[in-house]
């Protein structure tokens, strides 16, 4: 049974000040280096991939034991509704420090680049996916969604807490290119070579924005272009679903080799 720092019934309590604004404001969570979950299912989660939990805030108790030297606060439902950004709450909310950027060998393995991926809910399915099938990296550019954006941590079903996700600027990237690292963009185009006939076993693979596709700079830095073949009838796939299959058939080429 978990002992409670305090009852919390006010959303003037600064437990409950700081908590909504890591879930509304992203300078502020990078100001405290801190972000906002939410969930028993993502707490658990966050538990077995060690991430450190700084606070959490409950209406219920917790089906599982929590570790030692953690806030809980007890509260009611309709003040944890309040806090939330998302509708639908699950009654506990809790904060994480955010951890330092993974160290990463972009040698070897393959890595998903995602440019300029606006919409939290594809980055979250993106990066679920990416763990699942044993990509390396998930490498975004700074017009991406925020991966601490409560949106984008409910789409990824706890995988952020696994998965090795960073951000890199312009820069950084060019770097990359210079150590004579494979890049190939997925794209919708009549050059490209369709997935299955390509060999990806290394290489950083470019998803492009929703609506603009993968910037010009970008392009210019592609060794090889690849496409997934879809009806003459439908313009485009989401960018969630075509990362998905794009990754299962890397996963699938793979296994077969």
């Amino acid at each position: 049974m978990e002992k409670y720092a305090e009852k919390i019934t006010s959303r003037t309590n600064p437990v409950c000040v700081h908590l909504k604004k890591l879930g509304a404001n992203k300078s502020y969570r990078y100001q405290h280096k801190e972000f906002l979950c939410e969930g028993e299912k993502l707490l658990n989660e966050a538990i077995i991939s060690g991430i450190q939990i700084t606070k959490i805030l409950t209406s219920k108790s917790v089906n599982f034991t929590l570790p030692q030297g953690i806030n809980i606060y007890n509260t009611t439902p309709g003040l944890i509704d309040s806090l939330s950004p998302l509708k639908n709450t699950q009654g506990l909310l809790f904060s994480c420090k955010i951890p330092e950027p993974p160290d990463c060998d972009h040698n070897t393995g393959i890595h998903i680049l995602l440019d300029n991926i606006q919409d939290p809910g594809n980055v979250g399915t993106i990066i679920r996916t990416a763990n699942a099938f044993d990509i390396e990296t998930i490498i975004l550019t700074e017009g991406c969604a925020d991966i601490y954006n409560l949106k984008t941590i409910r789409a990824s079903m706890g995988s952020l807490f696994k998965q090795k996700v960073l951000y890199m600027n312009d820069d950084k990237i060019f770097e990359l290119k210079q150590s004579d690292i494979k890049f190939i963009a997925a794209v919708n185009n009549t050059e490209a070579v369709n997935i299955r006939d390509s060999n990806l076993q290394t290489g950083i693979i470019i998803m492009g924005n929703e609506g603009q596709g993968i910037s010009q700079n970008l392009l210019s830095l592609c060794d090889e272009f690849i496409k997934i073949p879809i009806s003459h009838n439908c313009e485009s796939l989401n960018v969630a679903v075509a990362a998905s299959i794009i990754m299962w058939e890397i996963k699938s080429f793979n296994m077969g080799n």
